[in-house]
Formats: C-alpha cells, sequence, structure tokens
C-alpha cells in the first residue's frame, strides 16, 4: 500500500505561480509513475503531467506544456508540480497519482492505483 499526501494548493491571481507537492510513504519501492490530475465540478479528471520514477522525460498535457513543471527526489519520494503564469482556467482540484505497475497509459486516470486527497487551486484576480 501507498500513501499520497499533496500539500501547496491555494488562491493566487492570474500570472502567479504556485507550487504542488505530494509525498509518497508506504510500499515506495513500487513506484513506476507518478503524475498529476486535476478536476472541475461536473468534468472528468484531466491529465496535467506525468513521470517516469527511474528516469526518462516527464508528460504534459498541452495545456501544461511551457508553464509547468514535473519533478520529483528519488530519495524523498516526493514530487512536486511548479506551475507559473497561472491562467483562471487552471482553477480546479489537483490529485496526486501513483502507478505502481508497468503498464497503462500516462494520461489516463484509469492507470493509476493510489490517488491523493487533493488540493484546491483557485486562480482568480
Amino acid at each position: 500500500q501507498v500513501q499520497l499526501v499533496e500539500s501547496g494548493g491555494g488562491t493566487v491571481q492570474p500570472g502567479d505561480s504556485l507550487r504542488l507537492a505530494c509525498a509518497a510513504s508506504g510500499d515506495t519501492f513500487s513506484i513506476n509513475n507518478m503524475g498529476w490530475f486535476r478536476q472541475t465540478p461536473g468534468k472528468e479528471r484531466e491529465f496535467v503531467a506525468s513521470l517516469t520514477w527511474s528516469g526518462g522525460p516527464p508528460y504534459y498535457a498541452d495545456s501544461a506544456k511551457g508553464r509547468f513543471t514535473i519533478s520529483r527526489d528519488n530519495a524523498k519520494n516526493t514530487v512536486t508540480l511548479q506551475m507559473n503564469t497561472l491562467k483562471p482556467e487552471d482553477t480546479a482540484v489537483y490529485y496526486c497519482a501513483l502507478k505502481s505497475y508497468i503498464g497503462g497509459t500516462d494520461y489516463s486516470p484509469s492507470s493509476y492505483n493510489y490517488w491523493g486527497q487533493g488540493t484546491q487551486v483557485t486562480v482568480s484576480s
């Protein structure tokens, strides 16, 4: 079993930056991928960014490219999402996710078998 705890959400103005963090605990030896998704009321959970724990380039949704950066600290079992130039349409609950097996797709929520509780990000003037 793996537990994920997110932090760093909040309310910011358009153009501001925010950094989300996700700490994994438990059976962390099983981590294969970690990623971030977001969800707004009435909509499906949407892929934001992901990376493989063993290395390789990160993978971003088009909406995140050029503004968001995902990174990991293997020693601390944490993944962060640096979000710059935030827009009102980035407002959502952001979820950290973990895939403990090889397979599935990075961008599909159904591929991830562990989830954090979510953290609210609000971008408003």
